[in-house]
């Protein structure tokens, strides 16, 4: 947390400027309301959660599922089920290195990793992404050699039964860790929980063109039906891919989570005291955000302090893994209103509140 302005109510990083800008343009400061701080408020604990445990579900479910859909395969010969077969083994090495990557994440920060590894389970969501492409390529050359070589299917009853079983299992976990990654914010549990249920969709459609192969006879819709499966995983691969890259890249917290950070902000504007230059960032668990805060410009260093601590509690209670860093300035400096960085968040409201730069006030005949 930054803070400033203190006694006397100037900036004190522009020698000289603030100086003669007040001394041409005396202005006098709005009171602002009182702030108080119980000095007993604890502060809401932020703590990263162990997910490990559901990576641990993941691998257990994998290894169910190669063994049912291997057996599944074994009975029937069928590709589009051994192309199913293939895609739960790119399951487990993706459970695999999401649990790597969760134990990584979850490290206490060290002086070499000052803010921590959470950016790990970005690195988790790109080695999914391009298991999946090496999985889709096997099963298109077999799908191809299938359609060009096709072989009549056996033992269908079992094979699809067996099947039907590891694609409720795949569901049930998919569900899981689909839940937990939202409450959680992990991006390496919503790849693995995508993943899974992408699995689900390509058991179902292996399911209905081994199915529609018995009721037919044509052979070869099986290979067609393998084919597809691997064409759909690879469009997961490039959406896992994509979503890593975008988390290595800082990509802003989502509309949702502005909108509690915005609310909270624009109920403390209250006409001596508003906010700009807001960004927001989040990397795994962790997310964080940066805001200016100006204030009345005679409030002391520790008015200033207080108030923030305060602001910065609210938005942790609403938020519990936010972590925020505010810049203070004086209100009536035309200053803080010169660093506004070039892409941030709306403030929806702060136009409203009468607030400008004293030039602004100037030209109006204020």
């Amino acid at each position: 947390m930054t803070t400033g302005p203190g006694d006397p109510a100037v900036r004190t990083d522009r020698p000289g400027r603030a100086d003669d800008r007040a001394a041409a343009r005396p202005r006098p400061a709005p009171q602002g309301p009182p702030v108080t701080r119980s000095e007993n408020a604890a502060r809401p604990a932020r703590r990263k959660v162990d997910l490990t445990r559901f990576a641990w579900l993941s691998i257990a479910a994998a290894i169910t599922t190669i063994t049912l859909k291997a057996g599944a395969w074994a009975l029937t010969g069928s590709v589009g089920l051994l192309s199913d077969a293939a895609e739960s083994v790119v399951n487990l090495v993706a459970a695999v290195v999401a649990l790597i990557a969760l134990r990584v994440a979850i490290r206490p920060a060290t002086e070499r990793f000052l803010y921590g590894r959470a950016k790990a389970e970005y690195f988790s969501a790109a080695v999914e992404g391009v298991m999946i492409f090496a999985a889709a390529g096997v099963i298109l050359v077999t799908a191809v050699e299938r359609f060009l070589n096709p072989r009549p299917l056996e033992n269908l009853g079992w094979g699809l039964a067996i099947s039907v079983v590891a694609s409720l299992i795949n569901g049930a976990v998919a569900l899981v860790l689909l839940r937990a990654g939202r409450t959680h914010g992990s991006i390496t549990l919503r790849a693995d929980g995508k993943h899974l249920m992408t699995d689900v969709i390509t058991s179902a459609g292996v399911l209905i063109g081994v199915g529609l192969v018995a009721l037919t006879g044509w052979e070869r819709l099986d290979a067609l039906v393998a084919f597809a499966v691997g064409v759909n995983i690879i469009v997961t691969g490039i959406g896992l891919i994509t979503e890593s890259v975008s988390g290595l890249l800082d990509k802003a917290l989502p509309d949702e989570e502005h909108e509690v950070i915005t609310e909270i902000l624009r109920r403390r504007m209250d006409g001596t005291v508003t906010f700009h230059g807001l960004q927001t960032r989040e990397a795994g668990q962790e997310k964080y955000m940066n805001v200016h805060v100006l204030v009345p410009d005679d409030w002391t260093v520790k008015r200033g302090h207080d108030y923030i601590d305060g602001l910065e509690h609210e938005l942790m209670e609403a938020m519990p893994t936010l972590h925020v860093l505010t810049h203070l300035e004086p209100i009536s400096d035309p200053a803080s209103y010169e660093d506004i960085p070039e892409a941030h968040v709306p403030i929806h409201g702060e136009e409203k509140t009468g607030l400008r730069p004293p030039e602004a006030c100037d030209d109006a005949g204020s």
